[in-house]
């Protein structure tokens, strides 16, 4: 009777395909294996930097600005075109975003912030210039959900850009900024 067992089971053997042939046998089945075999190659692959086109050398991000406050007509000169250097204002803090010029720079999807006080593009999901106001905006009229919104903008950018001073209104006077207040604030944001 062990004999007949065995022999049943090399018959099963023999006559079950195998694992290529029932992957290839279905369209999902080939889909899937080819997404496996995708996403295996990304994961070796891992992410390298991609080289510049016809030798072009990505250019070396700015030193650092030392802490200061801007009038609006001072950070429209740093809008990546004038000046290589890309500022933005967000809820009256000034960030340095030039790190991300392929997002803020003048051809980036953001490149209308650079330069610009960007509060209410941000809080409200605008990107056009007419939503851009040339002098002081006070964004009294924003609702709750928008001010939360820039809320959100203003913590992910003081996460990951360097917050540089604050945007001046009309007649207030600049803050001096020490060395002291400058390093305290790096090693607080080691510490976050």
């Amino acid at each position: 009777m062990a004999q007949e067992d065995v022999a049943a089971g090399e018959g099963a053997e023999a006559s079950s395909p195998g694992l290529l042939v029932e992957l290839i046998s279905s369209p999902l089945n080939l889909s899937l294996l080819g997404l496996c075999l995708f996403l295996l190659y990304q994961i070796v692959r891992g992410d390298r930097p991609r080289a510049q086109p016809d030798g072009e050398e990505e250019p070396p991000p700015p030193p650092k600005l030392k802490r200061r406050d801007f009038t609006l007509a001072e950070l429209r000169q740093f809008d990546g075109v004038q000046n290589p250097r890309i500022l933005m204002a967000i809820s009256g803090k000034v960030f340095d975003v030039s790190r991300g010029r392929k997002f803020y720079g003048p051809e980036g999807p953001y490149g209308i912030f650079a330069g610009r006080d960007a509060s209410r593009g941000l809080a409200t999901f605008c990107l056009d210039k007419e939503a851009l106001k040339d002098g002081h905006d006070d964004l009294s009229d924003l609702d709750t959900t928008q001010r939360e919104t820039l809320s959100d903008w203003e913590q992910q950018f003081m996460f990951k850009y360097h917050h540089v001073g604050k945007l001046l209104k009309d007649g207030e006077e600049p803050t001096v900024y020490s060395e002291d207040e400058e390093t305290k604030e790096v090693k607080d944001r080691k510490n976050d």
